[in-house]
């Protein structure tokens, strides 16, 4: 049954907050991801990935994804859940798949606590590398892409209840 809206794409385009708003507007519950990581896993974000290396943590963030069980559900993915096949292919049975899309620019902007952000980086790469890279994966899953640039939340809420509604 796909009645659950995923936001995926990368850290600091606002899944959680576009998310909150949304399930709002629509009587949905909402779910974070990566809060439900750390509450199975007993850790934050940035503690999983010093501990388990960041392929260890693309592995609990697959097995959690993958496991979801919601009902009219907005969820909130963490950036690097475009890289579990699994979880992919669980969301987009379970839901409509919606790409929040900015510019590398505006990304820049938005992230200057990176680390703070328990963001999946391997060693020796970049913000830039890290867009470049996801990019094309978030385009792939993406049922319904958002672009962002010159929105407010409120605004990209608007068009995606709209690009939403013209699916139906």
């Amino acid at each position: 049954m796909k009645n659950n809206i995923v936001l995926i794409g990368m850290p600091g385009v606002g899944k959680s907050t576009v998310g909150v708003i949304l399930a709002k507007v629509l009587g949905y519950q909402f779910l974070d991801a990566d809060l439900v990581i750390q509450e199975q896993e007993g850790k934050l974000l940035h503690e999983i990935i010093e501990e388990k290396g960041t392929d260890g943590f693309i592995r609990v963030e697959n097995r959690v994804n993958a496991s979801l069980d919601t009902d009219k559900t907005i969820i909130a993915t963490g950036g690097s859940v475009v890289y579990g096949k699994e979880a992919m292919e669980h969301l987009k049975e379970i839901g409509q798949v919606v790409y929040l899309e900015v510019s590398f620019e505006e990304l820049e902007k938005r992230l200057a606590d990176i680390k703070g952000r328990g963001v999946v980086l391997r060693v020796g790469q970049t913000l830039k590398d890290l867009y470049l890279e996801r990019t094309p994966l978030y385009e792939k899953y993406a049922d319904v892409t958002v672009n962002e640039e010159g929105l407010g939340v409120e605004e990209t809420v608007d068009v995606l209840v709209q690009k939403l509604k013209n699916m139906q």
